[in-house]
């Protein structure tokens, strides 16, 4: 992961790593209270930590959704978790010119599901020389994911992760099909499992995704036990009220007792 993610903390721990905060940056004060808190625990437990948030949120299902609270405004603070916490960050881009103006405020850049397979996308992140973490689609299998890696590597960056989230089942539902976690570590690249985006509930009538938070700690058991290198966890402390996928995020309060759990069956394997 040290050479990956840069500055990442505790990078020769045994421990898996953690991709973990908002779904979206909903403002300042919540973003530094979410994050004091995860650094605390993660420190506790000796787990490499990035903090996770989206600037913008450009897929959602109706007009009206919360989409951000402004580019510039939620990257800044994004740079100041960073740097008050001595910990990277990850952030979503959408767009190949987002690339260039979201590399200057985090460490690594997200490639979300719906768009692994856009090569001017993919290609304009790997030109930061940023760590490029791609989620691989619903639509995908796991080995369809190796010419996603390839694109970022061919261009001359092997700072490359991926993450699965999941594979559609009928209209509203995602399952997890486990022999994907070994099947993309085999390309040599670091994989995580989305803990929470991948018990969503998507189409759902009302526009408004569902999930399923009460399974998280099953899929992310299943994650370690198969040897994902990182989990990918949102986790809001009022999850009912966050302004983006609040329906499968895990509650604050309940993170530290899960990745203890999770330390445990680690070092057991």
């Amino acid at each position: 992961m040290q050479q990956i993610v840069p500055g990442i903390k505790h990078a020769d721990s045994a421990n898996f790593f953690l991709m973990a905060g908002p779904c979206a940056i909903e403002g300042e004060d919540i973003a530094m209270r979410i994050a004091e808190r995860i650094v605390s625990i993660t420190d506790r437990l000796d787990i490499p930590y990035i903090y996770k948030g989206s600037y913008r949120k450009a897929n959602r299902s109706r007009a009206d959704s919360f989409t951000g609270i402004g580019d510039e405004k939620a990257l800044k603070i994004l740079q100041k978790v960073g740097r008050t916490f001595g910990v990277p960050t990850v952030t979503d881009i959408h767009e190949s010119h987002e690339a260039a103006m979201a590399a200057e405020y985090v460490d690594v850049l997200q490639i979300p599901a719906f768009l692994c397979r856009q090569t001017e996308l993919l290609l304009a992140a790997a030109k930061t020389g940023k760590a490029v973490n791609i989620k691989k689609g619903q639509f995908l299998s796991a080995s369809a994911m190796r010419f996603a890696v390839d694109k970022v590597k061919d261009s001359g960056n092997e700072r490359v992760l991926l993450t699965d989230r999941g594979n559609t089942f009928g209209y509203q539902d995602l399952i997890v099909d486990f022999r994907g976690i070994p099947e993309m570590r085999a390309f040599g690249v670091p994989v995580i499992m989305d803990c929470t985006h991948s018990l969503q509930q998507p189409n759902q009538p009302s526009g408004v995704t569902g999930g399923k938070p009460a399974l998280i700690e099953t899929i992310a058991k299943a994650a370690i036990a198969v040897g994902a290198d990182g989990l990918f966890i949102e986790t809001h402390p009022d999850p009912a009220n966050a302004k983006s996928d609040g329906a499968n995020m895990l509650h604050l309060d309940l993170l530290e007792e899960l990745l203890v759990k999770l330390v445990r069956l680690r070092a057991a394997l």
